[in-house]
C-alpha cells in the first residue's frame, strides 16, 4: 500500500486548487506524474522553474525543521545537484504523459 502524504488544509478549501506535480519512490526509482498544460506553452519553462524553486525552499525548511540542517547549505547542495544532474543524469527518465 503506498505511503499518502496528507492534502493541506488550504488546498481542500479552494475550489480552484490544481495539482502541478506527483513524484514517488517505486520500483527502484523515481515515478513522477506531471500537469504540463498548467501554464501556457510561452510561460511554461519560468512557471515549472518558479515551482522547482519554490519546492527547493520547503525542502531546505522541512531539512532544517526535521534534521536541524541549515536552509542556506541545503539549498547551496540543492543548487549543485540541479546545475549538473539534468546533463549527467544519476537515473534515464522515461514514459509517457497519461
Amino acid at each position: 500500500m503506498p505511503q499518502e502524504l496528507p492534502i493541506p488544509p488550504s488546498v481542500s478549501s479552494d475550489k480552484n486548487a490544481t495539482e502541478l506535480i506527483g513524484v514517488w519512490a517505486a520500483h527502484g526509482g523515481l515515478v513522477c506524474s506531471l500537469n504540463p498544460e498548467a501554464w501556457p506553452k510561452d510561460q511554461a519553462a519560468v512557471a515549472w522553474g518558479i515551482l522547482l524553486s519554490d519546492v527547493a525552499r520547503h525542502v531546505a525548511d522541512a531539512l532544517h525543521q526535521a534534521h536541524g540542517l541549515r536552509r542556506d547549505g541545503v539549498l547551496s547542495r540543492l543548487r549543485d545537484v540541479f546545475d549538473k544532474e539534468p546533463d549527467q543524469a544519476s537515473a534515464e527518465t522515461r514514459g509517457n504523459f497519461v
